[in-house]
């Protein structure tokens, strides 16, 4: 009889130490299909990006805050990035915003363009300040040349001729040769294009925000 409770309580603790090992397995599946989920669906948003008509004009603008946005039908390559993530509910203009109201010296403003406080109206659309955002926020990854190492949803900028810095999003397609494509805007509007390893790459980042919804970014996910 005894012998019988002593396999009856083995049964039961190897029954709980599974459930708990199953248990373990689905959360770690869950976060992994969440991050996933994130990346495809940002790469998807920068995809639908490129069935917009929409003209190069780096032109300076006022315009509203938070969520504001340049005419619809006008933007750079920055405008590409800022759009796909608002189309997941993350507003970069915000964000960017609340960072280096805290964080100025960090971000190259006054560096490059002889600035000495934040400007809500053009801050995230510049390439150098979004470098900075997503290297303090999200994880700044190496600027290989395999191509292995870029997946759907990463952030890449790159140099370009004329020493002018760009900003685009690798979608869920590749080349005939196995290259991510990427959705940018270098000029002609809003395009996807095999051209990971055109140009000197400068940065490579995969940024997803602690929280996102479908209205303005809380500002919570800025860790300051």
């Amino acid at each position: 009889m005894k012998a019988l409770e002593e396999v009856c309580w083995v049964q039961v603790v190897r029954i709980w130490i599974g459930g708990l090992l199953m248990f373990g397995l689905s959360v770690a599946i869950g976060v992994a299909s969440t991050s996933t989920t994130f990346d495809i669906r940002l790469a998807e948003a920068a995809t639908e990006r490129t069935m917009h008509k929409v003209r190069y004009d780096p032109s300076y603008r006022s315009i509203a805050y938070p969520m504001g946005d340049v005419p619809s039908d006008v933007g750079v390559c920055t405008d590409v990035v800022i759009r796909a993530y608002r189309a997941l509910g993350v507003d970069l203009q915000e964000l960017v915003h609340i960072d280096m109201l805290h964080n100025f010296d960090r971000y190259p403003s006054k560096r490059i363009w002889g600035l000495n406080g934040t400007d809500r109206n053009i801050d995230h659309r510049r390439v150098p300040n979004l470098r900075v955002f997503f290297a303090r926020h999200g994880q700044s990854l190496g600027t290989s040349n395999d191509k292995e190492d870029y997946r759907p949803g990463d952030v890449v900028t790159w140099m370009t001729s004329g020493n002018l810095p760009h900003i685009g999003i690798v979608v869920d397609s590749v080349s005939a040769a196995g290259v991510p494509l990427i959705a940018h805007n270098i000029g002609a509007g809003p395009k996807i294009d095999d051209m990971l390893f055109d140009f000197e790459i400068t940065g490579h980042y995969r940024y997803q925000p602690a929280q996102s919804g479908n209205s303005s970014t809380n500002s919570s996910t800025v860790h300051l």
